[in-house]
């Protein structure tokens, strides 16, 4: 077995806590240069740092593109690479997980207990019928058992699907049948807001209505609420584990062996099933991980708040941090469960010094006032990240002097679903930070911004981003569909992937994100983003959060339709809320310009968002529209439409 057991990277560069904004001449070239003058030799360096059951004999196979294989004839495990080979170089009393509970009870687990737990589950599975190849869906909430049914599945050989946990019975029906899931791993119930609610009995209801591929499914008490049980096809997790060993053999697979299905919104409606496999996704997961955080694994306790449920939570909850050996804290409630400044009080209790977080959050944390956070003991800081959505530069600059008190950088990361991991980032002490830009490719990722063309558009014009060359962790396809996986990614733009994002490309090469391409509204011919026309509502002294959507209109084809939430600290009684409106539709002409001045700006309590905290634009343009408003089951309040409608009929 080959086995580079130091996950650092000795070329990983070390930024200088005094500064945000430093950018050193000696330490760019050292990576930058390194990848751009021979990109696969690049990425064999970085393979290398994992442990290879079988050594690779080709970096990359594009002959049959857009279907790419790389690292072609190694074999490798990902619970290996994450857990076991950690144990056996010594590193087995490190802790790995510091599980905090939304109660405020916590738990930890080292290396060696985790290798423990994985390995009793593997073998509950493997007597429950499971085997190489096959399918497991997971519906878990952010406890301990969730970061260990992945890997018992990775040990295994058995792709996982992980469906969040608050998602429906027939959303959950619908992803267990696409993948023909054998097995479903989840929970009586989870706790939410102080709330027990429940979890199996959408399993129930999922397998009631079809699934018939499931076998089995296997069940963690949490909550400790009466749950209906079929005898034969459901076990407690807690009972099976009593009798399972600690001691199983891990099964090496091929380095394009699937490692995990995970379902992403599709727009014919039917949910995309996005593969990753184990050898490139592994390699990129850690290689961004150790480098845009500049992880030092003996020092840092890393934090990042995503639920496992989306791609943030397999990437950089539990396949990047563990394959470097880090020391994480997951945390199963809300952030402001049982106060607002939950977040603030777990980076105190634990000496957090990396916070990966996302801009709905920090816009979030910036509503409810910045003396909430200076309660807490926030000096173990030393670097911030941002992801899911651009962060426009106002909630930038908070996050910078509020939570990192002007002393920690911002990366700022650009990646999808589909891309498996960071693609475009700031990397902390080498590149230069610009509020609210992703900046530019990291080393070893080729992107550009072009027109409808193809052409390479000119600095400051809008276009589309596309990545030019195949990287490790890219997605291998949609499960069962190859065809819509062509059209959807590599049709418009031949040999290109299409990522469906607007983006603009500065006077320095710097690349700004605006938004999904059906967020970027064509008002009188104008492309006009609807992240900048946020980025200026949200910079008005008085507006906390805002969403802007592209409404039809008979006269500029599409208008701009604003809906602003205000903040708490307003200290006038609110009676000229016209006067308010005029002075933002006044004010975003000001910043941007009279093209951009929203036709209608609407004063909300709340704005519609998902349970991971995404606003659901979509439902916002029904609205603009006078459309029936669409599905809201997916909202973590699916009253705030109707309060929406209320107040825009008042």
């Amino acid at each position: 077995m080959t086995d580079a057991t130091a996950p650092q990277e000795t070329a990983s560069p070390t930024f200088p806590p005094s500064s945000a904004f430093v950018q050193s001449a000696v330490a760019r070239p050292s990576i930058y240069h390194e990848a751009s003058h021979d990109r696969l030799a690049f990425w064999r360096s970085r393979a290398m740092l994992l442990s290879w059951e079988t050594p690779f004999t080709e970096v990359l196979d594009w002959s049959d593109a857009p279907f790419a294989k790389w690292f072609v004839g190694g074999s490798l495990n990902a619970a290996h690479n994450c857990v076991d080979r950690h144990v056996l170089s010594g590193h087995g009393d490190q802790v790995a997980l510091l599980a905090e509970y939304e109660d405020g009870t916590d738990a930890r687990y080292t290396y060696s207990q985790v290798k423990d737990e994985i390995s009793r589950m593997a073998n509950v599975l493997e007597s429950m019928g499971v085997a190489t190849g096959d399918r497991v869906a997971i519906y878990l909430p952010m406890i301990p058992e969730a970061v260990f049914a992945m890997l018992a599945c990775a040990r295994i050989g058995a792709p996982h699907s992980v469906v969040f946990g608050g998602f429906s019975a027939d959303a959950l029906r619908s992803r267990i049948e696409d993948a023909q899931a054998k097995v479903v791993i989840t929970a009586d119930g989870q706790f939410r807001r102080g709330k027990a609610l429940p979890l199996k009995s959408a399993v129930d209801t999922a397998l009631a209505s079809g699934a018939d591929s499931v076998d089995h499914v296997l069940v963690v008490r949490r909550t400790g609420e009466d749950v209906e049980w079929t005898e034969g096809r459901d076990v407690w997790w807690h009972e099976a584990r009593e009798n399972a060993s600690t001691e199983h053999e891990v099964v090496f697979v091929d380095s394009e062996h699937p490692l995990f299905i995970l379902y992403t919104s599709g727009t014919t409606g039917k949910p995309k099933g996005i593969v990753h496999t184990t050898g490139g996704y592994l390699t990129q997961a850690a290689y961004t991980h150790r480098n845009v955080f500049d992880l030092k694994p003996k020092q840092d306790v890393y934090w990042c708040t995503a639920d496992i449920g989306w791609v943030t939570g397999h990437t950089y909850v539990v396949y990047g941090p563990m394959a470097n050996r880090t020391t994480q804290v997951i945390y199963e409630g809300t952030p402001d469960t049982p106060h607002q400044g939950r977040w603030w009080e777990i980076v105190q209790k634990y000496g957090v010094s990396l916070f990966y977080s996302s801009p709905t959050a920090i816009r979030t944390a910036m509503k409810w006032g910045e003396e909430i956070p200076a309660k807490y003991d926030l000096s173990s800081l030393r670097v911030l990240g941002s992801v899911g959505e651009a962060i426009n530069p106002e909630a930038w600059r908070w996050y910078h002097r509020v939570i990192g008190q002007e002393r920690c950088p911002i990366v700022d990361t650009w990646w999808q679903t589909e891309t498996g991991a960071i693609m475009i980032s700031p990397l902390p002490g080498i590149t230069a930070t610009k509020p609210g830009s992703a900046q530019v490719p990291l080393p070893g990722i080729s992107a550009d911004v072009v027109g409808d063309d193809g052409e390479p558009v000119g600095p400051g014009e809008s276009g589309y981003l596309v990545l030019t060359e195949p990287w490790p962790s890219m997605l291998r396809g949609i499960w069962g569909d190859d065809q819509r996986f062509r059209d959807t990614y590599w049709s418009r733009f031949e040999g290109r992937y299409f990522a469906g994002d607007g983006a603009k490309k500065d006077e320095d090469g710097d690349i700004w994100l605006l938004g999904r391409v059906d967020d970027v509204m064509n008002v009188s011919g104008h492309r006009l983003s609807t992240m900048e026309i946020e980025s200026a509502l949200v910079s008005h002294e008085w507006v906390a959060e805002a969403a802007v959507v592209g409404a039809d209109d008979e006269t500029t084809g599409q208008a701009v339709v604003a809906y602003c939430v205000l903040k708490d600290s307003r200290d006038d009684d609110g009676a000229d809320l016209d006067a308010l409106v005029q002075e933002l539709r006044a004010w975003v002409g000001k910043e941007i310009g009279p093209i951009a001045k929203p036709k209608y700006v609407f004063i909300v309590n709340e704005l519609p968002k998902t349970r991971s905290g995404k606003i659901m634009r979509r439902l916002l343009k029904d609205t603009a529209e006078g459309r029936e408003v669409g599905d809201t089951s997916t909202l973590a309040d699916t009253s705030v439409m109707d309060a929406i409608a209320r107040q825009l009929r008042g």
